[in-house]
């Protein structure tokens, strides 16, 4: 138990499995977690101090009961739709948190990449429901300016899939809108990290392995990177800028990139909360040593999180789907960390719900769900 932590108190954004290690390293540290959820999937409710059945997005309530629970901190990991709650949270309460213009920022994918290629930051070129006609050419991709998961992702390669694609991605939206992209062909990483005071400190970049269109759901999740140091250190300033730009200066974030075949660096989203699919929550703690989650607590209540970060062990997270699935007779026993199976098989991969298991490890070099 950290004593200057214990007796502490912290509203937690979400009730959900992905929110459920928060709540058990709470525990650990001796923090009182008050969280608030819809009742349905809510598992961290047996788990914390006292649960809330408020939905995240609304947002008075939260307020209103944060304030009589005299609450010193607040925080929700691998969550988009907890941000803005999140920031309007500690605005309201005085509580350390980034600004609601920076939850917008990082909630709202136009808003974030208009913001990204004005600070002079490398994009893809993107386009809104209304100049979606002066796209460049096929194939797209389109998005729901709100959503995460690869909820309503679609590649696109005619205008009938375009406008099918879109009145999708506006009725999956939260706020009915959608983003246009223009399809890159490339490899996709991403980046952990904490900032404090404004001060950002890269954790891990994780090497992913993704379905192939039109949906794009990721399978593996690996660190440490095997990119080249140069191109990792050219990675780890563009995060810093990334963030810096969506005025990021308090917790974990989570950035993603795209890395072409001819050394293209693009940025393609930015999180202000750790990474899900246990990026966060497992692997750069089996893969550095570095309590991430306890870190997230502590930068909530004003504690120091500055740490030395060091490559321990390769980590990993493999997902059994329509792809594939995992194949155990190439994963030494000694290396599984967790095993799980999450639902039943799906015929088709649309989203990362439709996956059915995971597998995370740990050992001496990178495995895959089909290769020794």
């Amino acid at each position: 138990m950290t004593e200057s932590l214990s007796g502490k108190r912290i509203a937690v954004i979400g009730a959900g499995y992905l929110q459920l290690p928060l709540v058990l390293k709470a525990n650990q540290l001796g923090v009182e977690t008050y969280c608030f959820a819809y009742e349905e999937g809510a598992v961290c409710r047996e788990h914390c101090t006292e649960f809330f059945p408020i939905s995240i997005v609304e947002v008075e309530p939260i307020v209103e009961q944060c304030r009589k629970l005299a609450i010193d901190g607040v925080t929700s990991i691998a969550s988009d739709v907890a941000v803005p709650t999140m920031a309007r949270v500690a605005a309201e309460l005085g509580l350390i948190g980034n600004s609601i213009e920076s939850a917008h920022l990082c909630t709202h994918k136009l808003a974030m990449k208009r913001r990204l290629r004005a600070q002079g930051l490398p994009v893809a070129d993107f386009w809104d429901e209304q100049t979606a006609a002066s796209a460049s050419g096929f194939p797209l991709v389109v998005k729901p300016v709100d959503r995460s998961g690869s909820a309503a992702v679609r590649l696109v390669r005619n205008q009938a899939e375009l406008d099918e694609a879109i009145e999708n991605a506006k009725a999956t939206s939260l706020s009915g809108e959608c983003i246009i992209e223009a399809f890159v062909t490339a490899s996709e990483i991403s980046v952990e990290s904490m900032s404090v005071d404004g001060h950002h400190e890269v954790l891990a970049i994780t090497d992913k392995v993704i379905s192939g269109p039109p949906s794009f759901v990721e399978l593996e999740h690996h660190q440490p990177t095997q990119l080249p140091e140069a191109m990792k250190s050219r990675v780890e300033v563009l995060t810093k800028a990334a963030l810096d730009a969506l005025e990021v200066t308090t917790g974990a974030a989570h950035t993603e990139f795209l890395l072409t075949s001819d050394g293209e660096v693009l940025v393609t989203e930015l999180g202000a909360r750790m990474g899900g699919d246990f990026i966060g929550s497992h692997l750069v703690q089996l893969s550095t040593g570095y309590d991430f989650l306890q870190a997230v607590i502590e930068a909530s209540l004003g504690a120091d999180v500055t740490a030395q970060i060091g490559e321990t062990a390769c980590s990993g997270v493999l997902f059994a789907s329509a792809e594939g699935e995992i194949e155990l007779d190439n994963i030494p026993k000694s290396a599984i960390v967790e095993q799980k199976t999450t639902g039943e098989r799906k015929s088709t991969l649309g989203r990362s719900g439709d996956r059915h298991g995971y597998l995370i490890y740990q050992h001496s070099h990178r495995l895959t769900r089909g290769t020794p």
